[in-house]
């Protein structure tokens, strides 16, 4: 989705891809196929470009290290990722920054599990510092569950694998009212900007729908967040977009914990592709490349994004004639990956006036559903 935006300004995009068939080899000419834990790869692959930068978070921190000894522009630097990398090392910098977390501790065997929770209360949630997302490495612990063998399996797993202290991540189970993302940029020379808060509305730890702005957010609330990410991005140094995913929590704090950190444009931002003067995908282009950043004002009072996963349309692109005929207002936005139950395929973006919040809703799922269940006529 970065490539249009580096097209138009005149950019070239090089992709050190994981396989032939990744979706950013079909629209990027020049995606060497290459492992980004191998260090001589990606030694090799950067040699190549004037700046390195990361479509997700798993690039080692140790090869960054030394591809920057090595005088390569790296963005956003090790120091600052290792906070979207490891969530305990996120959470010791959010105290530091005296930032709202919730109740947490780095627990190393079942004992400090459970003292854990004897002092914030069941159930627990438990995750793996590195590696997890959408809800993966999450697991929610009972009392009755501290002795089972699925957790000694992770403890066992966070010692062999060298995690941060051979450590879990252990937090008090939020009573939150919804999500919420603000996302931000920084460029090295520490210019910053914010979009507005959005709603992430999840299903099965996957994010299925972005709403901007939040509707009905108190506005305190609003500027404390959207000030609590840019001060992580300054403060830890984040080079790019950087998404703060937050816990709303009305009552408790600024009205909202931190939950965790993405520094890459994320699904949360979206939206910004039709509902911003300048999307997260040109923004991080800039910022990476230290130009000046765009505008983040809206298009349009609200923008609805719904994501769609594979589902039992194999061919996306059939679907078209029907849905941009019943749903002239819908923009498609599909990866170009292969199709399969649960994966993310494309999303729709639709925009508009705030009080027609419910019928953009009803457009952006109609859309969406239609693309991902499209039945040819006559078909079984």
């Amino acid at each position: 989705m970065m490539a249009p935006e580096a097209s138009e300004l005149g950019i070239e995009l090089r992709v050190l891809a994981e396989s032939p068939e990744v979706c950013a080899a079909a629209v990027v000419p020049t995606s060497p196929v290459g492992d980004y834990t191998d260090l001589s790869t990606l030694r090799e692959f950067a040699r190549s470009v004037d700046v390195l930068t990361f479509d997700h978070e798993h690039v080692p921190t140790d090869h960054l290290r030394t591809l920057i000894r090595d005088a390569v522009a790296v963005h956003p630097g090790p120091e600052a990722l290792l906070h979207a990398q490891d969530k305990i090392e996120m959470r010791r910098a959010v105290d530091r920054l005296g930032l709202p977390n919730p109740q947490w501790d780095a627990v190393r065997n079942p004992d400090e599990l459970r003292t854990f929770g004897e002092r914030t209360g069941w159930p627990v949630v438990l995750k793996t510092p590195r590696g997890g997302y959408d809800g993966k490495g999450v697991m929610l612990v009972d009392p009755e569950d501290v002795g089972s063998p699925e957790v000694a399996d992770w403890f066992a797993k966070a010692s062999d694998a060298g995690w941060t202290d051979g450590a879990l991540l252990a937090e008090e189970k939020v009573e939150f009212s919804r999500e919420l993302s603000a996302l931000v940029a920084r460029r090295p020379g520490g210019e910053t900007c914010a979009w507005d808060v959005a709603e992430s509305i999840q299903v099965d730890s996957v994010c299925d729908e972005v709403i901007v702005p939040a509707p009905e957010i108190d506005s305190q609330t609003a500027d404390s967040a959207q000030q609590a990410a840019l001060l992580l991005a300054s403060e830890l140094g984040v080079t790019g977009v950087m998404a703060a995913e937050l816990f709303e929590t009305p009552g408790r704090g600024p009205g909202f914990l931190v939950n965790e950190l993405a520094m890459r444009p994320h699904n949360s931002g979206h939206w910004t592709q039709d509902g911003s003067v300048t999307s997260q995908f040109e923004q991080h282009l800039r910022a990476v490349l230290d130009l000046p950043l765009g505008s983040t004002d809206r298009l349009a009072q609200v923008t609805v994004m719904k994501n769609f996963l594979g589902g039992e349309n194999q061919n996306l692109f059939s679907a078209y004639p029907a849905v941009m005929a019943e749903y002239p207002g819908a923009k498609i936005h599909t990866y170009g990956k292969s199709v399969r139950p649960g994966r993310k395929v494309g999303h729709i973006n639709v925009t508009g006036p705030s009080d027609e919040l419910t019928r953009l809703r009803q457009v952006a799922h109609g859309a969406a559903t239609g693309i991902r269940d499209y039945r040819a006529q006559g078909q079984a």
